[in-house]
């Protein structure tokens, strides 16, 4: 058969088209009942349920997952990307409280190769499934000419919802006393690749299949390990210890530790008149921050704005209820440490 002209031009719908007969059943495990219509329309549609919120607001958000892309093409794995996406987006709007309902995605790329659309997918289905979070739409781009060979983009939009009464504010919230939970991350999560590929191959030549000391895996394995969601254990937090209008809440602020690390993220939940003070050995570092740390000539403070460090989210609690939040992060399967205080000050963060 003759390869129509669209094709010869590089953009092969017929192909797109098989690709996508795929989806239906993909998606399945990330169905919630509030979803309308089929995979494939204009736009999907979500019946939100008022009966469950006095004052529902709706939360979203859009990221994308930055240069860690250029690890997976180097390794043409691509199965982690798109639960990376999901799980950075789950956390965005999960310090504001809110439950998340459904995610859109986009993914642009020159050619349109299927095992890779295949397994990217896989990984926002994981993603949505873990999240209880809908994947109801997206749209995939293909664009000739404008990527390099064997690389795409993706990035996502996530919305979700939190009663207005019961809405995350540590402007309003957090006070001097508190006490910084800081949960553990599983490594880079999705920020600060430019600079850790900088230092890793161009300064000390490693490559992706390179062996370093204090790893499991090898040094690809290592920076795609997949960016932990905290979205579960957040809605159990305010169950537990936020439960009814009219009671103290204990949970008084989140902060997701990402691009700007703690200097420029903890500040985004406090109120002018407190700081937070960040205890470095209050935790246990991941032997890759050790290694960044050691080996790439970067000031200390650069590190703790640029890294997560080994903490993905800080919770700020009540002090009296400190202990009994930090156990019930354990129990619920992280790790996770006291690793500072709110004390007076100016709404800056500081890391000593």
């Amino acid at each position: 058969m003759k390869q129509k002209a669209y094709a010869r031009a590089g953009v092969d719908i017929d192909l797109g088209n098989r690709v996508k007969a795929t989806l239906p059943r993909l998606l399945a495990s990330t169905h919630r009942r509030e979803v309308l219509g089929k995979v494939g329309g204009f736009g999907g549609l979500f019946a939100l349920d008022l009966k469950r919120h006095r004052q529902p607001i709706l939360v979203s958000s859009v990221d994308g997952v930055g240069t860690k892309l250029k690890i997976a093409f180097a390794m043409d794995r691509h199965d982690t990307i798109g639960e990376d996406l999901v799980n950075h987006c789950v956390n965005d709007i999960a310090v504001l409280g809110a439950e998340p309902l459904f995610f859109l995605d986009y993914l642009g790329t020159g050619k349109l190769e299927p095992h890779v659309f295949s397994e990217i997918i896989k990984g926002f289905v994981r993603g949505c499934a873990a999240n209880h979070c809908a994947l109801i739409g997206g749209e995939t781009a293909q664009m000739p000419g404008f990527y390099q060979r064997g690389e795409y983009d993706v990035s996502g939009t996530i919305v979700g919802v939190v009663d207005k009464t019961r809405m995350l504010n540590g402007q309003k919230s957090v006070r001097r006393g508190d006490a910084v939970i800081g949960l553990a991350s599983s490594g880079l999560h999705t920020n600060g690749y430019s600079l850790a590929r900088q230092i890793l191959f161009d300064r000390l030549k490693l490559r992706t299949n390179s062996r370093v000391s204090g790893l499991k895996g090898t040094l690809g394995e290592e920076l795609l390990k997949v960016h932990v969601t905290y979205g579960p254990l957040v809605q159990s937090l305010l169950k537990r210890f936020n439960p009814q209008r009219g009671r103290t809440a204990a949970i008084r602020g989140l902060a997701h530790i990402t691009g700007g690390g703690f200097t420029d993220n903890i500040p985004r939940v406090l109120p002018g008149t407190c700081d937070v003070v960040i205890r470095k050995g209050s935790w246990e570092v991941l032997p890759l921050f050790q290694l960044l740390e050691a080996k790439g000539g970067v000031p200390e403070a650069e590190l703790y704005q640029v890294f997560n460090m080994g903490i993905g989210m800080t919770v700020i609690v009540a002090a009296d209820q400190a202990d009994a939040a930090l156990k019930f992060c354990r129990q619920a399967g992280h790790r996770a440490w006291f690793i500072g205080e709110v004390v007076k000050g100016r709404g800056t963060a500081r890391v000593v």
